[in-house]
């Protein structure tokens, strides 16, 4: 795992992004395409404002949808497919989008769908977060690290759904959705980059968990000292309890 500490949380954006796209461009260059996966949350903002403004040819790449609420519809201030559309696909209008459904009838069944197109489409470049209570997607501890499904329902912890609501997400605690799909730990980890973006000082915790305590699924994103390819960008409000 590579850490790159900047000033400022629009300055992670840049080279968060910069860096993303060189790994899109280098897939493009190599097979003539590019899959990527992409995450939501406030940790994403400077991120994507800037990637979306990277010269990449988008009609060539194939984005998948980390994780979504179960119950929202996408025209809910909080919806996820919302965010992505609004904030990225919209604007560069890629190959294909495919969006987690979180208001279908059978989440079981969407995790299937999802599962087998992931599957014909190895990820070059996965962008994704850390939580405040070190979730990797919406995989909360103790999170699943064994499972093969590609997608799974989980059920969002406490903590995780206080941060939801303390972004502006949701007005109260209790129009917090307490189930989600999420692309699994090993789908993630499959990747053959990660850039993880997280900016803040509410992040600090879990950023010190995350690269100076040991592997495991109490801390989920622990998960990614394992992973050959990663690069997690912070500001230096995040970064500010590593090596204590």
């Amino acid at each position: 795992m590579e850490i790159i500490i900047s000033e400022n949380k629009q300055e992670l954006g840049k080279r968060a992004a910069a860096k993303g796209a060189g790994l899109i461009r280098q897939a493009i260059s190599e097979t003539g395409k590019a899959n990527i996966i992409v995450a939501t949350g406030a940790s994403q903002f400077e991120m994507l404002a800037e990637l979306v403004k990277e010269k990449i040819d988008w009609s060539v790449v194939t984005a998948f949808h980390l994780d979504e609420y179960i119950g929202i519809p996408d025209t809910h201030p909080a919806s996820f497919r919302k965010y992505l559309k609004e904030r990225f696909a919209e604007i560069i209008k890629p190959k294909a989008f495919h969006y987690v459904n979180g208001d279908t009838g059978n989440p079981h069944e969407e995790c299937e769908r999802l599962g087998k197109l992931i599957a014909q489409h190895p990820i070059d470049v996965a962008f994704v977060g850390i939580g405040e209570n070190s979730h990797l997607a919406f995989n909360d501890p103790p999170a699943d690290f064994e499972t093969e499904s590609e997608y799974l329902v989980v059920t969002l912890d406490e903590a995780c759904r206080k941060q939801q609501m303390g972004e502006g997400w949701f007005p109260t605690f209790n129009d917090v959705p307490t189930r989600a799909i999420s692309m699994s730990i090993k789908q993630i980890m499959k990747s053959k980059a990660i850039i993880c973006s997280v900016p803040d000082e509410r992040k600090a915790w879990a950023v010190k968990q995350t690269v100076d305590g040991k592997v495991t699924n109490q801390i989920p994103a622990s998960i990614m000292q394992q992973h050959s390819a990663t690069w997690l960008f912070l500001d230096k409000a995040s970064a500010k309890m590593i090596g204590r």
